[in-house]
């Protein structure tokens, strides 16, 4: 493997008030445009260790490197700041801003971070781009996020979290909501932008029908020494 672009070594993650930890990692790296499959079923920590490597959360003890950065030597304020920066997050939620337009939610990473606004070149047109490549017509676009259905909604996360071409693309089951024609689409897409940007995918699903073509399968019960 090249250098990582992800490096994550003796973790341990527990939620305040257990007495055993939930994520017990030895070792796990992810390569730059490395597209990796996590699975596992529901309570495996799957979530749980996607938000570690997006500086949601920071563990008890370990190491976790992205592009270098320690994130614990960090402040919350600067994992805020390097994660718009450079990590697209696709959320089981969505976290769409329910007031913002379509066009406007898509937008946001090049509005709170010049990087990825750079990245992107025209903010716009890479936002018309991505929305019309993920089957989001254009009469949709200035409706705010609460007028489109769920399956539109996970489509506009997944355009904001590839707009500015970020580093790391962490997507949390984002084709539940889509029928198995889009999830083809959607897969190709982004496979394909990541691809382009040389970022590095980390796609979390309990769906091993989805793992096809990607460069490495991880099973979240090998991953994890912890309680399963």
């Amino acid at each position: 493997m090249s250098t990582p672009v992800l490096s994550l070594a003796n973790l341990i993650f527990r939620w305040p008030g257990q007495a055993e930890a939930c994520l017990d990692i030895a070792e796990f790296q992810v390569a730059a445009n490395e597209q990796v499959f996590i699975h596992g079923e529901s309570g495996s920590g799957k979530s749980t260790l996607l938000n570690l490597i997006a500086g949601v959360l920071l563990p008890q003890r370990g190491k976790i490197e992205a592009l270098g950065q320690p994130m614990s030597t960090l402040s919350a304020a600067a994992r805020d700041r390097f994660r718009v920066d450079h990590i697209g997050l696709i959320f089981q939620q969505f976290n769409l801003i329910p007031y913002l337009s379509v066009l406007d939610n898509v937008l946001l990473p090049c509005r709170f971070s010049r990087r990825r606004g750079e990245r992107a070149g025209d903010a716009q047109l890479a936002a018309a781009t991505l929305l019309r490549h993920l089957d989001l017509d254009a009469d949709l676009w200035q409706r705010n996020a609460t007028q489109l259905s769920v399956g539109q909604q996970q489509r506009v996360a997944a355009a904001r979290a590839l707009i500015g071409r970020p580093e790391i693309v962490i997507a949390d089951e984002p084709t539940s909501a889509l029928d198995a024609a889009r999830q083809t689409a959607f897969l190709d897409l982004l496979r394909r932008e990541c691809a382009a940007a040389n970022a590095a995918l980390l796609f979390v699903s309990h769906d091993l029908r989805l793992a096809e073509g990607f460069n490495r399968r991880v099973e979240m019960a090998q991953l994890n020494r912890g309680p399963q």
